[in-house]
């Protein structure tokens, strides 16, 4: 009979307890080394996010204090490239976006006072269901999806409103 070959089990206590070590070491020093390169609410992000990696990665920190030392600050590194690429995109997206809306026509509104105050006097769901549907262009599945509710209620609540709104509009 043939011995079996066991896969080791990694010591899991022993890997939280080195790099709960570490941590606790290299914290402070990974804190300020954040804050010098980006804001105070930026650095903490920024520190949360490298030891996430670090617990995560566990099994690739070196053994030697001072290579675990120069690994967390690799990983701090890559951690701050990344988010500033990631700023750089954001920034350019925004920028994109608010030269869009300012070159874009405005967004159409009812031209009509009596159909605005109409809308006005209406349950604010109600109100909500009929701009979604005729001005966003939802359907009525959609808009129940949407707002969270059940597709027969959105139903029942626009067949209400658009009732209504007929009845205050012929009034006038």
């Amino acid at each position: 009979m043939t011995p079996k070959l066991r896969t080791p089990v990694p010591d899991i206590t022993a890997d939280a307890e080195r790099i709960e070590s570490i941590v606790r070491r290299e914290a402070p020093a990974l804190l300020a080394y954040f804050e010098r390169r980006s804001t105070p609410h930026d650095a903490a992000d920024l520190l949360g996010e490298a030891l996430l990696i670090a617990w995560r990665r566990v099994s690739a920190v070196p053994a030697d204090e001072q290579e675990a030392r120069m690994w967390l600050f690799g990983v701090a590194r890559r951690v701050l490239m990344t988010s500033r690429r990631s700023g750089v995109r954001r920034q350019a997206l925004t920028d994109r976006l608010r030269e869009d809306a300012l070159t874009r026509p405005p967004a159409t509104e009812p031209q009509s006072d009596r159909l605005r105050e109409a809308l006005a006097s209406l349950d604010p769901l109600d109100a909500e269901i009929i701009r979604l549907l005729h001005w966003d262009g939802f359907g009525l599945g959609e808009i129940a999806q949407h707002l969270g509710r059940p597709a027969g209620t959105i139903r029942s609540r626009y067949s209400r409103a658009r009732a209504v709104l007929r009845a205050v509009l012929e009034a006038e």
